[in-house]
């Protein structure tokens, strides 16, 4: 009577907060850590965020819901909250919010074979209290060496937003008109009244943001974007005919 080995399952370190880690070593410990650990790999660090507070809680569901309403109107744009992207070897971190441009589009992002997000997104969005410094010095390096376009801190108490712009290698201070809007460069339209942001003036927010949508310069963009997907679609049609003939 023959035995058979059976391998033993594979038993992980945990996460530890300050561990030195590369992406694919950090991500492996991720999966197997319990169901609510929250971790993000910066600069090649394990950071293990505290509870998010209520004000965080409705900063992030107010911002989300203004990118939400450009996704709404410039149809080709991708946006997720709080996903995991896999930017490079010395990072994985978590981002409040983020909007991309898919690969296939002539953006700089795709989702892997497991289902997350692998590249630079074109704009970061942060929303930051204790998590101030973190975010804007250790997280901005990262997507800075990593290649996203903008990065937006939304902070709290004291509330005001910086606004990043990739300038070469580097980051720039993107500062708003002297209407006191933010216009994004990257996605043409996204018009942000930081002032509606943190009264809770929602309807200002989205009005504001409807004004961006309505200008030529968003117009000639979703219609690069809807000729990009049309000629993605077509490649992909092509592609089926010679597979379905081999």
């Amino acid at each position: 009577m023959s035995t058979v080995d059976r391998a033993k399952p594979k038993i992980l370190p945990p996460l530890v907060a300050g561990q030195r880690l590369d992406q694919p070593t950090f991500h492996e410990r991720y999966e197997a850590m319990p169901p609510n650990t929250r971790a993000e790999l910066v600069g090649g660090v394990v950071y293990m965020p505290s509870p998010l507070s209520q004000d965080h809680g409705k900063e992030d569901r107010n911002v989300g819901g203004w990118l939400f309403c450009y996704q709404m109107y410039t149809p080709g744009v991708d946006g997720e909250d709080n996903a995991t992207v896999k930017l490079d070897r010395k990072g994985e971190p978590q981002p409040d919010c983020q909007l991309r441009i898919p690969k296939e589009l002539g953006g700089q992002t795709y989702v892997d074979d497991e289902g997350y997000i692998a590249g630079a997104p074109e704009l970061v969005v942060e929303i930051a209290r204790s998590s101030r410094h973190y975010d804007l010095n250790a997280k901005k390096a990262d997507y800075e060496r990593a290649g996203v376009l903008e990065y937006v801190v939304v902070e709290l108490d004291p509330n005001r937003v910086h606004w990043f712009i990739r300038r070469g290698d580097r980051f720039e201070d993107w500062p708003p008109g002297p209407d006191g809007i933010y216009r994004s460069e990257i996605f043409p339209g996204l018009w942000l009244d930081a002032a509606a942001l943190f009264a809770e003036d929602r309807r200002r927010l989205i009005r504001v943001l409807k004004r961006g949508l309505r200008t030529p310069e968003h117009t000639a963009f979703a219609a690069k974007l809807a000729e990009a997907r049309g000629l993605h679609k077509r490649e992909r049609k092509k592609k089926g005919r010679t597979s379905d003939a081999n």
